[in-house]
């Protein structure tokens, strides 16, 4: 009951971080939302002013605008696992590759008042974000496969009131965490750990509400966590709320209720906010043009079912600083991550590769009805060169270390040789406490 009355406050007091809203139109006065603001600073927003791929009708308005976006890196791991798996992350899944990491095409209308659009997408990060969601096995008529390759999807109308409302069916970027699925948006390539432990899509309904120009909240109803399909009885509740009073302040507050285990018994809670300011706007410098940081902080927990919240949480938080030079051409980035993680609650997939508990410190532990307590943490350094808005080059070195075994070795967490045709059920993952990487990546987007 606490959980519930915690998230009612939520959603009649706090707004969200999520889509751009159209321009609404009330008493032939046109209200716009965070009107003249530039928000192209921001961590986890598009940087783009200019949108060439526009479509017109014969009045001048606007009908289709399209979207085209290409991201690629190069990752180096000083561990250099024999199978050029990375490990721990939802961003960077290869080692010693050139990888396309993501290829994104869409198009969305808002065309007199009726929303719509679609954005497909392929590449390697679907390995480790749409093909882990486990609720396309309850039942039938349900598959990972029908809707991999669509990034986002949805219908909806726009009403002229206040600064607009916007009602939406389909599937939808999460609005929990303050960074973006599309790594252009944000300051470092790597994400965040508190944030690369969350959701990055919702499939379900929301309603957009501005009441007023520096004010927008959404409200949620969706299938699960990151699940196209449902797990429980009903679905998932979440609130999003963001406020900017102005142009270089951002305060935001997210919230999600829902029972998407397979014990429909338990639930799931989990909040994060995030304020980020921007103290340094000299565009025209040539030395530092902008100055900013971002803080986001995490809260989450499984009850019922005989799980102990005190045991089976998620509290993480992640502070970045970014300096821009050189009238914003080039940009550089410093970020430091916390996440503690008893029971390994919203943790990576490396555990559950060491099939032995006897030699896996953390299932040895949970079997001996034992929480151990994962403490992670990051240091990243982040150096973007970017010649215009469309193209963004980086540099990015990062440190990620844990109080237990977590990150690949030498010996990689495949098998004997490396291969997964050559898989030993002797065979224990190399698990390190410690890495260092290096990336190098290139984001083009229209």
């Amino acid at each position: 009951m606490k959980t519930l009355f915690i998230l009612i406050i939520s959603v009649l007091s706090l707004q969200s971080l999520s889509a751009q809203s159209r321009d609404s139109t009330t008493a032939g006065t046109t209200k716009v939302p965070f009107e003249g603001y530039d928000l192209t600073w921001v961590n986890g927003q598009n940087r783009q002013t200019n949108f060439p791929m526009v479509v017109k009708d014969s009045a001048g308005e606007v009908v289709v605008t399209g979207m085209a976006y290409v991201d690629a890196y190069y990752n180096f791991n000083f561990h250099r696992p024999k199978d050029n798996t990375e490990v721990a992350s939802n961003t960077v899944g290869r080692h010693n590759e050139m990888t396309v990491n993501l290829i994104s095409l869409g198009l969305e209308s808002y065309y007199h008042n009726f929303i719509g659009r679609v954005w497909f997408q392929t590449g390697n990060s679907l390995n480790f974000v749409q093909d882990a969601d486990p609720s396309v096995l309850r039942g039938r008529n349900t598959s990972t496969a029908n809707l991999r390759n669509l990034r986002e999807a949805g219908a909806g109308y726009h009403f002229d009131k206040w600064y607009g409302i916007n009602l939406e069916a389909g599937i939808f970027m999460s609005y929990i965490g303050l960074e973006s699925y599309l790594t252009q948006e944000n300051w470092s390539y790597q994400r965040s750990i508190v944030c690369d432990m969350t959701a990055f899509y919702f499939s379900g309904a929301r309603l957009q509400i501005f009441p007023t120009k520096t004010l927008k909240t959404e409200i949620w109803l969706v299938n699960g966590w990151q699940t196209y399909n449902s797990f429980g009885k009903g679905p998932g509740i979440g609130n999003s709320t963001y406020f900017r009073p102005n142009e270089n302040i951002q305060v935001v507050g997210n919230f999600y209720y829902g029972h998407d285990n397979r014990d429909q018994k338990i639930a799931r809670f989990h909040h994060d906010n995030s304020l980020v300011i921007r103290y340094v706007n000299k565009k025209s410098s040539k030395g530092i043009s902008q100055a900013a940081f971002s803080l986001n902080n995490h809260y989450g927990f499984q009850q019922g079912g005989g799980i102990n919240p005190a045991h089976n949480y998620m509290l993480g938080t992640s502070l970045a600083n970014r300096l821009w030079f050189k009238h914003n051409k080039l940009a550089w980035t410093l970020r430091g991550d916390y996440v503690a993680n008893p029971g390994v609650y919203l943790g990576f997939q490396e555990y559950g590769l060491t099939p032995d508990p006897a030699n896996n410190p953390v299932l040895k532990a949970l079997a001996m009805n034992k929480y151990p307590t994962l403490q992670m943490y990051t240091f990243t350094s982040t150096v973007d060169i970017m010649p215009g808005e469309h193209v963004t080059f980086r540099i990015e070195y990062s440190f990620r270390g844990s109080n237990l075994p977590y990150y690949a070795g030498p010996g990689g967490t495949t098998s004997p040789t490396g291969f997964v045709d050559n898989s030993s059920t002797a065979f224990q993952p190399d698990l390190r406490k410690s890495e260092n990487r290096v990336l190098f990546a290139v984001n083009f987007r229209l």
